[in-house]
């Protein structure tokens, strides 16, 4: 009888703690993720698309979250095929054999008072890392938006092309092994 009574009782509290999770759909054709690139003599600004994700939202956290990005299409502001085209070769992302990131969330803070810290993994070229970074969150009338700066280190992923950190003598030429990916994420 106890353990019948225990049974129940643990069904109860896995069903309320199920049905208090919020599962949050991304609004790919709304969200935006822009990208920065710097090197010594300047800097490369573009766009990449989310292709899908989620994001399960309860008390106040980010419980859990997947997120993929195609890389087939990072952008140049500028428009240069040339810049687009040596971005996805084996250089840099190697679109052909890797035509997708993901972002894995495994929590965050609450952001009770609008901000949180946000952790993860990070997939790129197959190769997967934790990460970590500060998102904000707004309640809006199309949903609710989730803003963060997010800084990489590409050399984890194998992104080594004109690294000071792997190459000497390339002066002027150096592009720094950070870069940075600006989101603004609608979820629903």
């Amino acid at each position: 009888m106890k353990n019948t009574l225990l049974f129940f009782t643990l069904m109860i509290l896995g069903s309320v703690t199920a049905f208090a999770q919020q599962k949050l759909t991304a609004d790919a054709g709304k969200t935006t993720l822009n990208w920065l690139g710097e090197k010594v003599t300047g800097q490369h600004t573009g766009t990449i698309i989310l292709k899908d994700g989620w994001i399960n939202w309860n008390d106040n956290k980010i419980v859990s979250g997947e997120f993929t990005i195609d890389m087939t299409t990072i952008r140049d502001a500028d428009g240069s095929e040339r810049l687009e085209g040596h971005l996805k070769s084996d250089d840099f992302f190697g679109i052909d054999k890797y035509p997708a990131s993901k972002l894995v969330i495994t929590g965050s803070d609450s952001f009770e008072k609008g901000t949180a810290t946000v952790k993860g993994t990070l997939t790129i070229k197959g190769i997967t890392h934790p990460i970590e970074f500060k998102a904000t969150k707004m309640n809006k009338e199309d949903g609710t938006w989730f803003f963060a700066n997010i800084v990489v280190d590409r050399t984890k992923y194998n992104i080594r092309y004109g690294s000071g950190s792997f190459f000497d003598n390339l002066g002027d030429k150096v592009i720094y092994d950070e870069f940075k990916l600006k989101v603004n994420l609608l979820v629903k």
